[in-house]
């Protein structure tokens, strides 16, 4: 979710944060920054750990939004195949990953839950790709944890620089019917933001291109931003304004790890285009 601006439900009016409702926020944000950067530099398993307790969360916020319900058959099914995805991936065995979540996509596509099936089974595909595409990154030693560091910064400097522009600069907005709050001077202090962040990583990659890395985290930053517009698609079109209130300030997961989500599954595509060997090298461009 992009801090370009402030979410808001559908029909409900627009407010600004109060710096009471920053504060919290801040103090979140900043907690699970380092939480992720501590967890990702203890090496695969310990990283692997994090992002298996972020996705089973992810699970059960998909089905707050999609069905409705917090527990369920089709909640178990979603934790069994993202847990076996993320086991097989970060033991090395990242096509047997995608396997398990294929069949745990199949297994809610052919249960009786009524018009919720197609998106209760598209759920599946959301959280268990991108924690594939995560550990199968970080598991590529010696660069993995680069790699990883890279898609943070992008994703969190995209955030950052959207912030500072939406609020300093205003504007028209982005796309008012999905994510009333989001404006144009945000997006493009987001993709600016990335861009400096991606030539500026360069200095810490051996090998590395400033040119490469800049347009890459350009690149990258347009897919976070489509994948916070898709989740804001997907709450709006459920009538929910957070997929829970697990962080403070923040909303849900989900809230959260939207951009990132986008982000993870756009690198192991390209990794699996240009370098499917080493996905680390393909990201950072050696």
């Amino acid at each position: 979710m992009s801090v370009n601006e402030p979410t808001e439900a559908a029909g409900s009016p627009v407010r600004a944060k109060s710096s009471s409702d920053l504060r919290p926020r801040l103090i979140a944000g900043a907690v699970m920054a380092v939480v992720a950067l501590a967890l990702a530099y203890a090496g695969p398993k310990p990283f692997a750990v994090l992002v298996l307790a972020v996705a089973l969360i992810m699970c059960w916020e998909w089905g707050k939004v999609v069905r409705g319900e917090e527990y369920g058959t089709a909640l178990v099914i979603h934790v069994l195949a993202v847990a076996a995805a993320g086991v097989l991936t970060a033991m090395g065995h990242a096509v047997l990953g995608v396997a398990a979540v294929i069949v745990g996509t199949i297994v809610l596509l052919v249960m009786p839950l009524g018009q919720r099936r197609l998106m209760s089974a598209a759920g599946v595909l959301y959280v268990g790709l991108p924690t594939i595409a995560m550990l199968w990154l970080r598991g590529d030693e010696p660069l993995g944890l680069l790699a990883v560091l890279f898609m943070f910064v992008i994703v969190w400097g995209s955030d950052i620089g959207a912030f500072a522009a939406g609020r300093g600069i205003g504007g028209p907005k982005l796309w008012p019917r999905v994510s009333p709050n989001k404006t144009w001077s945000g997006f493009v202090g987001g993709l600016a933001a990335a861009f400096a962040g991606g030539a500026l990583f360069s200095l810490l990659v051996p090998g590395g291109s400033s040119v490469t890395l800049g347009l890459t985290g350009l690149v990258l930053a347009i897919v976070a931003q489509a994948g916070d517009l898709a989740e804001s698609a997907l709450k709006r079109g459920f009538g929910v304004k957070d997929s829970s209130q697990i962080i403070p300030g923040h909303g849900g997961v989900m809230d959260r790890a939207d951009s990132i989500v986008a982000v993870s599954v756009a690198v192991a595509i390209m990794a699996l285009i240009v370098k499917a060997g080493s996905p680390a090298r393909a990201l950072l461009g050696v």
